[in-house]
């Protein structure tokens, strides 16, 4: 009898534990979970989540333990780390892992040049737009101030915009921003949307054709944020999805209902500093998600090398109907190791 399977002949999944009483169903299982080394894992049982929220709910991090648990939050609770959730750290691990608070934003800090469209030899850069109010009731998004942030938290891009349509709420309690700000620049300079979309385009495209950053050979920039649809459709242009790398729309880092977390969730859970208190700086929500990017993307997870990292472009690839009698001669260990994820983990950003 395998180790994933027990006494009375039921099948384990190797990944989430999950138990089936035939071999078939287990495939089935497999074919739809897409499980991979690639999810978020528990140190202590081994047993894989959908996310780090189910992680935390598993560990007892978040102050709920799920059932048959108990002994893995014991354990987590002895000597794990609340932020990153491994289960065994060393003392000083903390000082390490818990980081601090952008510091203030000063004109010193802005950096421009540096390669063909600015932000030096950055492979990633971080857009961070605040929003002011229009329409009869102010609740209509228009932006009002953007920035932009390379990979060690220097700003590249700064500007106030003159929305194209009258501002009906400021929203100044929150975003600092006056009316005097979106005629004068207020320091950092004002421009028209349309020109502040283009700078930020060429800052992304890095002296590529637009159509050439389609391709994945091309030498486009990374676009890091939280919220990108949002942002880009209040700049009013787009930029291709396997570019992109949102804090909102990740996996690992959406609620187990597959809901978005806001960035301030994200930033205190896994970041373990709290920002968006006060005046907002954009510059502030670019360095929580860049950091929240690197956090991700330096994960270890194993290697499998060539093609097989790449995330199948659908179930049928990994598990196809025509090797089913093929699958369920297999050990749930050796279909994990064929399962591939739906999705592309940023620790293959090299």
């Amino acid at each position: 009898m395998d180790s994933s399977s027990d006494a009375h002949g039921r099948h384990r999944c190797a990944a989430c534990f999950r138990q089936f009483n035939k071999m078939e169903h287990l495939v089935e299982h497999m074919r739809s979970a897409r499980h991979s080394p690639h999810e978020p894992r528990c140190g202590v049982c081994g047993k894989h989540c959908r996310s780090f929220e189910a992680l935390r709910d598993h560990l007892g991090a978040g102050g709920s333990t799920l059932p048959k648990a108990a002994s893995c939050a014991a354990a987590f609770a002895a000597r794990g780390c609340g932020i990153c959730l491994r289960a065994s750290v060393p003392p000083h691990h903390a000082a390490s892992c818990k980081l601090h608070r952008a510091q203030p934003v000063s004109a010193t800090r802005i950096t421009i040049g540096g390669g063909s469209g600015g932000g030096g030899g950055a492979r990633a850069l971080a857009l961070g737009c605040k929003m002011v109010g229009a329409g009869s009731d102010g609740s209509l998004d228009v932006v009002a101030r953007v920035c932009v942030v390379d990979e060690h938290e220097n700003i590249v891009f700064e500007t106030f915009v003159k929305p194209l349509i009258p501002v009906t709420n400021y929203r100044y309690e929150t975003t600092g921003i006056r009316p005097e700000h979106l005629r004068n620049g207020g320091g950092v300079g004002v421009m028209t949307v349309k020109a502040a979309a283009e700078r930020v385009q060429n800052l992304l495209l890095n002296g590529e054709q637009p159509w050439r950053a389609r391709s994945t050979a091309s030498r486009a920039r990374l676009l890091v944020g939280h919220g990108l649809e949002h942002d880009l459709e209040a700049l009013g242009f787009d930029y291709p999805a396997h570019l992109k790398r949102d804090t909102a729309a990740y996996p690992p880092l959406m609620k187990t209902s597959k809901l978005s977390n806001s960035l301030r969730f994200l930033t205190l859970t896994y970041l373990g500093y709290g920002i968006q208190t006060g005046h907002q700086h954009p510059y502030e929500d670019c360095v929580a998600a860049m950091r929240l990017y690197q956090r991700m993307k330096g994960q270890d997870h194993p290697r499998r090398g060539g093609g097989a990292d790449e995330p199948a472009a659908s179930a049928d690839q990994a598990f196809p109907a025509w090797r089913q009698r093929e699958l369920e001669r297999m050990t749930p260990e050796e279909l994990l190791r064929l399962s591939t994820p739906d999705y592309r983990c940023w620790c293959l950003d090299d």
